[in-house]
């Protein structure tokens, strides 16, 4: 990652969210009280770090593909954009998503790669990508997609678990050799010292489309809304440390008992916002054909937890997985927005209005 050893410490007068901090080694080794840790942040926040990953490396790589991909000519880049249609792979443009209601333009460029596409490399399932992506796709895509895919299968098979559900179930929806929205991102944000206004956030508030997210970043700008709470809290970048946090398609198999929690991302705070903002996920997400509704039928701890649900419509939906992800794509791009009723069409199952 450019610039990596000349990074200024995250401010220390800066207040954040402390986050519980899971090993993932321990979740393999099937040590309970982690599994529980896990549970706790699964079903409170939804946000936890991960430490002993083991995919720092393969990390450090990504970033190195992402600044090469973003000193790419822009004509270059474009012909590489996703486009308007409700396709996530490829390239954004900065500018080409809206923030809130208002329209607003993001000021974020970032590629994304289908783990479709990687997996089959150098077949191509989805699309093409540019030169930098074909050139690191076997020797640091591929490999930090399959790491980081297990990772989230590891979550998602404890999970499982602890939901009460048949062994495999939540596996079962996630498969490998099924098309899925599930994807590697690389994002780089400009340099924005002394921050910005809070209604022009790099990111607008919003949900994760998927199932899963694992992210790495080296700079703050990060913040989660911590239910119950009207305000926005940084999370602390921890190096050696990932931050996972659960999407949509989680709350809704689980009748809302895992968290899909609103966050965004601002510049860094202090001396940090002088710095582009590098960070990397990668996104976890149900095949395409999966439709999302509650797995009532499949966990007496699932059905109870719908049965006591206030509104009971976010559980008995009938969207695929691809029609739910491309629906949020399409009406977050700048050019599909006719006003407010777009944006809002772009949400996900904990939209706040007053928090976007």
């Amino acid at each position: 990652m450019p610039g990596l050893t000349t990074l200024p410490p995250f401010p220390d007068d800066v207040p954040t969210h402390p986050l519980l901090v899971v090993d993932y080694s321990l979740l393999l080794a099937g040590n309970e009280e982690e599994i529980d840790k896990l549970w706790k942040a699964a079903t409170t926040l939804g946000f936890w770090y991960m430490k002993n990953h083991g995919a720092d490396d393969d990390a450090s790589e990504m970033f190195d593909m992402g600044a090469e991909t973003m000193a790419l000519p822009f004509e270059e880049k474009m012909k590489f954009e996703q486009g308007d249609d409700g396709m996530s792979f490829g390239y954004k443009a900065p500018g080409a998503n809206a923030t809130d209601e208002t329209g607003a333009r993001d000021n974020v460029e970032f590629i994304n790669i289908a783990q479709d596409d990687a997996l089959a490399w150098p077949k191509s399932v989805h699309r093409a990508y540019p030169s930098t992506v074909n050139a690191r796709m076997p020797s640091t895509i591929t490999p930090f997609i399959r790491k980081s895919a297990e990772v989230n299968r590891v979550i998602t098979e404890i999970l499982n678990t602890k939901l009460g559900l048949p062994a495999g179930t939540l596996g079962e929806k996630h498969r490998l050799d099924e098309t899925s929205g599930s994807e590697a991102r690389c994002i780089k944000n400009p340099p924005r010292p002394g921050g910005i206004s809070e209604e022009k956030a790099a990111l607008g508030a919003h949900t994760d489309f998927g199932s899963v997210t694992f992210l790495h970043n080296r700079l703050g700008g990060l913040q989660v809304m911590v239910p119950g709470t009207d305000k926005w809290q940084y999370i602390k970048p921890i190096p050696g440390h990932a931050v996972c946090n659960l999407g949509d398609a989680m709350y809704i198999f689980s009748g809302g008992i895992l968290k899909s929690n609103l966050h965004r991302v601002v510049p860094p705070p202090g001396a940090q916002g002088y710095f582009a903002r590098w960070s990397l996920a990668f996104f976890t997400r149900p095949g395409d054909s999966v439709v999302l509704r509650a797995l009532t039928d499949q966990s007496p701890v699932i059905a109870e937890a719908v049965a006591n649900a206030s509104d009971k419509s976010m559980f008995e939906g009938s969207s695929t997985s691809k029609e739910w992800f491309a629906r949020r794509i399409k009406n977050q791009r700048s050019k599909n927005q006719k006003g407010a009723e777009t944006w809002r069409a772009s949400r996900g199952t904990e939209h706040r209005p007053e928090a976007a």
